[in-house]
Parts: C-alpha cells; sequence; structure tokens
C-alpha cells in the first residue's frame, strides 16, 4: 500500500512526459534554453528609460515596433516554411534573430531603436509558426496535444527562470544580455539544424479555400466581434511589457526586482495551469471568457492600492488566473466554430488580436504614464476589461451554442430519432 502513491507518480511521469521522439525534446530544449535567456523583450523599456535616458512615451514606441514587426512576422514566417520547409525556416529565422538581436544594442539613434526593434519582432515572431509546424512534423498526431502542452510549459518556465535572473544587469550591464540572449538564439538553431528531422513538404490549399478566402471569415460578424472583445482584453494583459516595468521604474524599483515579480506569472502558469484548467471546463465557455476577462482587469485594478513590491506581486497573481482561463478557452472555442476548410483562416484572423494588441499596448502603456501617470492606466484597464467581459459573455454564448450546433450535425442521428427530430 505504501508504493501506491510513488506507483501513481511514476504513471504520470510516463503519461506526461514519456514516449516522445528525441526530436521533439531537441525542440523542446531549444525553446527552454531560449526564453531562459531571453532578456531583451521584457527589459527593453528598461533599457531604454533608465540606459539610455528615454522618455516612457518613447520606450513604449520602442516596444510598439516589436508589435508591429509581429504583424508582419506570422504570415510571412508562415508562407516562408510552407515554401521552404519549417525546419529550415525555423533555423534561418532563428539565426537572423540572434544578429538582430546582438545589432540592437549598440542601436543610439531613434530611428535605429524603431528600426532595430522592427526587425527584432520580425525575426523573432517567424519563428513560431515554424516551430509550430515542426512540432507537429515530429509527432504523432495522437501525441500533439501533449507535446504542445509540454511546449507551453517550457516557455512558461523559461520565462521565470529569465525574469529571475535579470539581476545579471547590475553584474554585467545591458549589453552583455543582448548577447547572451543572442548566443543562446543561436544555440538553439544549431541544435535544431543537427538534431532534429524535418520534412520540406507544402501543402496546397483547397479548392473551398481558394474560392472563399478570408471573406467567408470577415462576413463572420459573431466571430469579428469575438476577435474585437478579444482584442481589449489581450492589450489589457500585454501591459505586463509595457504599463507594468515603465509604472515600477518610476517607482524606484530596479530591474532585478521587476524581474522578480514579473517571473510570479510563469511560476503560477506552471504550478497551477493545469488543475485550474480542468475546474474552467466545468462551467459554460462564455462564463470561463467573460470571468477570465473581468479577473485580467481586477489584477491590474489592484495597482491602484499602493506601490510596494507585494502590490505588484498580488496583481500579477490575479491577472495570471484570468489569462489561464482566457488563453485555452480562447483557442479551443475558435477552432470549434471554424469550418473544417477555414481553419487555418479563422485563426489567422484570431491572431490578429495578439499582433495588433502588441502594437497598441505599448503606445497605450507609455503615453497615458507619460502624460497622466499609472493611476489612469490602471483604471482604464478595468473598465475595458469589464466592457469587453460583457461583450464576450453575450458573443460567447451565441458561438458557443453556433458550435454545439455543428457538432451535433455532423454526428449522424439514429433512424429512429428522425421523426421524434422533425416533430421537434
Amino acid at each position: 500500500m505504501r508504493f501506491q502513491p510513488l506507483t501513481r507518480a511514476r504513471s504520470s511521469f510516463v503519461a506526461t512526459f514519456g514516449g516522445l521522439p528525441s526530436g521533439f525534446w531537441w525542440l523542446w530544449t531549444a525553446q527552454l534554453i531560449n526564453r531562459a535567456c531571453g532578456f531583451v523583450m521584457p527589459l527593453l523599456a528598461f533599457y531604454i528609460t533608465e540606459e539610455l535616458d528615454r522618455s516612457a512615451a518613447f520606450a513604449g514606441t520602442v516596444v510598439a515596433g516589436i508589435g508591429v514587426g509581429s504583424l508582419v512576422a506570422g504570415p510571412f514566417g508562415g508562407a516562408l516554411g510552407d515554401r521552404f520547409g519549417h525546419k529550415p525556416t525555423l533555423v534561418g529565422a532563428l539565426g537572423a534573430t540572434s544578429v538582430s538581436m546582438i545589432a540592437l544594442a549598440y542601436a543610439r539613434s531613434p530611428w535605429a531603436l524603431l528600426v532595430g526593434a522592427f526587425v527584432v519582432g520580425v525575426t523573432n515572431n517567424a519563428t513560431r509558426p515554424a516551430h509550430n509546424a515542426l512540432i507537429a512534423d515530429v509527432i504523432p498526431g495522437k501525441d500533439q496535444v501533449r507535446a504542445y502542452s509540454l511546449n507551453f510549459w517550457a516557455i512558461n518556465v523559461g520565462y521565470s527562470i529569465a525574469m529571475l535572473s535579470v539581476g545579471l544587469v547590475s553584474l554585467t550591464g545591458y549589453t552583455a544580455l543582448f548577447w547572451l540572449n543572442g548566443a543562446t538564439t543561436l544555440m538553439g538553431a544549431v541544435m535544431i539544424a543537427t538534431r532534429v528531422p524535418g520534412r520540406a513538404g507544402t501543402t496546397a490549399p483547397t479548392g473551398a479555400e481558394e474560392s472563399e478566402g478570408f471573406g467567408a471569415v470577415l462576413r463572420d460578424r459573431s466571430f469579428v466581434a469575438f476577435v474585437g472583445a478579444q482584442f481589449l482584453v489581450l492589450t489589457i494583459l500585454l501591459q505586463s511589457e509595457s504599463g507594468l516595468p515603465i509604472a515600477m521604474g518610476q517607482d524606484g524599483f530596479s530591474p532585478s526586482t521587476y524581474g522578480q515579480v514579473a517571473a510570479l506569472n510563469g511560476i503560477v502558469i506552471v504550478a497551477v495551469q493545469l488543475p485550474l484548467t480542468r475546474l474552467y471546463k466545468r462551467f459554460p465557455e462564455s462564463w470561463v471568457l467573460a470571468g477570465s476577462s473581468a479577473l485580467i482587469g481586477v489584477g491590474y485594478s489592484v495597482l491602484l492600492f499602493g506601490h510596494t513590491a507585494w502590490i505588484y506581486a498580488a496583481s500579477i497573481v490575479v491577472w495570471t488566473l484570468g489569462e489561464i482561463g482566457n488563453t485555452p478557452t480562447s483557442f479551443a472555442l475558435v477552432a470549434r466554430i471554424s469550418p473544417a476548410h477555414l481553419r487555418g483562416r479563422y485563426q489567422g484572423l484570431y491572431q490578429v488580436a495578439w499582433t495588433g494588441s502588441a502594437v497598441v499596448a505599448p503606445l497605450v502603456g507609455g503615453w497615458v504614464i507619460h502624460t497622466w501617470g499609472a493611476a489612469p492606466l490602471w483604471a482604464g484597464c478595468l473598465a475595458v476589461a469589464v466592457a469587453a467581459a460583457g461583450a464576450q459573455l453575450v458573443i460567447g454564448k451565441h458561438l458557443t451554442r453556433r458550435a454545439a450546433a455543428a457538432e451535433a450535425a455532423d454526428r449522424p442521428e439514429p433512424a429512429k430519432a428522425a421523426p421524434a427530430s422533425e416533430a421537434g
């Protein structure tokens, strides 16, 4: 009897980590290393305001340059992967990211910083569609969900390590961190190039996709409204990369303290993502979306009650719980309502909410803090989140019913049920 907990733990470990090919684990390791040494992105606003002595508004504009690059990167990286293969595209994008990050360390003029940030946004985010596609190339279909979950886990573990390690700034200076980030990115490219199998096949579009295109997606007004509501929520959520570091800097906190506090986001996700996701599944998707969106706004509104490190930490914990509910639920709902022949285009339009918010969030955060201070930004986050939650409650109910109807239509009914169905 005393060995039962150990046996259950071993079975759980094997079910989570066992049976996946070595190619995936090299991809996973490269992801973990790159994220663990990913100092440039989260510290860029600190670097510009403190090291380069620029304004908060300009720092927000430079960070937004990365978002603009991201808007280009998704379709660009996906097209390159289909044309030249996922592995060559990923390796090339990682190499370009390494070079562009190191070059950004030596940019000083406003235009050099803006262009450098844009290039980093393009190269870094071009890796994402290729990386996700390469996972599907090396993993059998039955294990893909598990592989993507482990990949997400690696991202958050690595992010937490990076945030806990940013105290290196006080020892090495910012330039060394740019070099470390670039060097480990290049290391990941070499690992993938030499250890991960890949195929260069392309997928031709179907006749239905060619005839309907994005016009059919844009005519889906409920879905477009859902994307708009998510854009508002994500613009609030991404204040973690612009408004939050700027506000903490103005409150006198060091980059090291910011990193330690920000690491809570990844730590909470790694610790409670799986059990909390199981809890959220007990409720309708519309409720989860609305509740989690409101919780994100509540999390930022906590910052209205003080300027201590504990207040910042409490804020991050609260909005992270909302993030855990919002992100997987929204992606699952998009997949459920998408017709099979338009699934890629539905996901592509939904990505606009993510990349668009990456552009708008730093602009809003930087300019609001520069003009009125941090308090109006946090109050605005709460107000916008509550409004978006109300919209998601209505839109989510409609989309959930539509998805359920579509799934029911795809299931063949027994012949004896036909008269009752017709009578109803």
